[in-house]
């Protein structure tokens, strides 16, 4: 802080001078809010709306400083103070610490740990909460000075404020290290934490590690008071913490407790248990026989989402059926059906009933026929279904007579793969709903000869090339010098004759 009058410079590298704000961020858009919610809360204005600020408070901030408030009962349903509220707002602590120190008791004891959490201990202390806590007592360092005089006044402001006598407390008869994992779950229930893999998961759902050579390493649960986050890691750093047990994490977090159905997909299949939780820590997990079925419905949807709709049967019918119809959807659109993935996802209701609300498993998904299932989309109501074979038929009738198959799996332009003999004396190339369809033209041996959206174009300038080229290779064939005006076959010259 500035003590005498004179200039102060800060040098920083031209590199870091681009990326810096022409401002500093003011601190109500970056702190922790919770304490200056209470006060809110306490003069009347839980939304702050009536505070002449120079900055409006986040609302988002607000919004997870009420949540904290009513986490610990300092706020009601509508954001008001409680009578616990003001006597946490008088305590002239973090309404954390503040809850910590009147739910464990308000002993000499319990304000002796909440003192340490009050201002960040030194790092030489340890990461340990009770070692700290001796450290402290033993020390001679400023520090342990102001530490000393917290302490004093806490013991003065709990005396009249305590919500527990002292000798009922939860703290009385604990331990050293049994009183800091107390205190510190009580003001940080979020942050109890049960060992996992190597690290610790938090209620919160963070991940956190201890640092080499840690008093806590081996702890099945810890209570994390201080951490940070080391940038470029993925979990967060212990700081300082304290070592408890699940009864107690479970009391301290009474809010975070909850038990129920979980239904979702996973490895491949629907997977049903019931699970009790301490926020995002698994506490106990059960298999589950009898699930919601509409969990079961929506575990299923989610596989379906995640490996596609090919969990469904698709016979080669269904499949023709699907491609015939994102056919018509892209070149005549409505009333034909989008038959994309997404479209189908947002549709399930509508052509996925029954079958899926009597699956419960992956195996059930297998034996939904999906082209039964796909028809129902058909535009029934308007009669046009029934122009479905006329529009997109599944074969085509060629000049020789022969019915042969459209591949629509290009929707742009479906394909008709033909013997070219096949096709002699037609002039133009056959269309579906007025699109042309790509005609590969086969050799004898049905090896593509040729390819063309114009068979007038190919019968004129290209066909000559493909004659000279196969007619001594396949002379059995016949090969017509006018293409166009030839009789159309399927048979070689020998069976003609005949």
């Amino acid at each position: 802080g500035r003590e005498a009058p004179g200039a102060v410079y800060r040098c920083w590298a031209e590199a870091e001078d681009t990326r810096l704000p022409r401002f500093p961020s003011p601190e109500i858009k970056v702190a922790d809010l919770t304490a200056f919610a209470l006060q809110a809360a306490c003069w009347g204005d839980p939304e702050a709306t009536g505070l002449a600020l120079l900055d409006p408070p986040p609302g988002g901030a607000m919004a997870a400083a009420r949540a904290a408030l009513a986490g610990v009962g300092a706020v009601d349903s509508v954001g008001r103070a409680t009578q616990r509220g003001v006597r946490l707002a008088r305590l002239g602590l973090h309404p954390r610490l503040g809850r910590a120190l009147l739910d464990a008791g308000a002993s000499d004891r319990v304000a002796e740990v909440v003192a340490l959490l009050s201002e960040e201990a030194p790092r030489g202390y340890g990461d340990d909460l009770a070692g700290a806590l001796r450290a402290a007592r033993s020390g001679g360092d400023p520090y342990a000075g102001r530490w000393r005089a917290e302490v004093r006044r806490l013991r003065a402001m709990t005396k009249e404020l305590a919500d527990v006598p002292t000798g009922d407390s939860p703290a009385a008869g604990a331990g050293e290290h049994s009183l800091a994992g107390l205190v510190a779950a009580l003001a940080f229930p979020e942050r109890v934490a049960k060992a996992d893999g190597g690290s610790y998961l938090m209620a919160s759902g963070t991940r956190a590690e201890l640092p080499e050579g840690s008093a806590l390493r081996g702890a099945p649960w810890i209570a994390v008071a201080v951490a940070d986050r080391p940038v470029g890691k993925g979990h967060a750093r212990v700081q300082l913490a304290a070592a408890v047990d699940e009864d107690m994490a479970r009391s301290a977090a009474p809010s975070l407790h909850s038990e129920a159905q979980e239904v979702h997909w996973a490895d491949g299949d629907v997977v049903a248990r019931r699970v009790e939780r301490l926020g995002a820590i698994e506490l106990a997990v059960r298999p589950l026989r009898d699930a919601d079925p509409a969990l079961v419905r929506n575990a299923l949807l989610e596989g379906l989402r995640q490996e596609g709709l090919g969990l469904l049967r698709w016979s080669a019918d269904a499949g023709v059926l699907r491609q015939r119809l994102g056919f018509l959807y892209l070149h005549l659109g409505a009333p034909w059906p989008d038959v994309a993935d997404d479209a189908l996802y947002a549709r399930v209701d509508e052509w996925l009933e029954p079958e899926l609300s009597r699956a419960r498993r992956r195996a059930d998904l297998a034996r939904i026929d999906a082209g039964a299932a796909l028809a129902r989309l058909l535009p029934w109501a308007s009669g046009e279904a029934g122009r479905l074979d006329e529009l997109a038929p599944e074969r085509i009738t060629v000049p020789s007579g022969s019915r042969i198959r459209i591949d629509y799996d290009n929707p742009e332009q479906p394909v008709l793969a033909v013997k070219l003999q096949e096709m002699f004396g037609l002039h133009e190339s056959p269309c579906v709903a007025g699109v042309p369809l790509l005609v590969h033209l086969l050799s004898p041996a049905g090896r593509p000869a040729a390819v063309t959206a114009d068979l007038a174009s190919f019968w004129r300038d290209g066909y000559k090339g493909v004659r000279a080229e196969l007619r001594g290779r396949y002379p059995k064939h016949p090969w017509p010098e006018d293409p166009a005006g030839a009789e159309p076959t399927r048979h070689t010259n020998a069976r003609l004759r005949r």
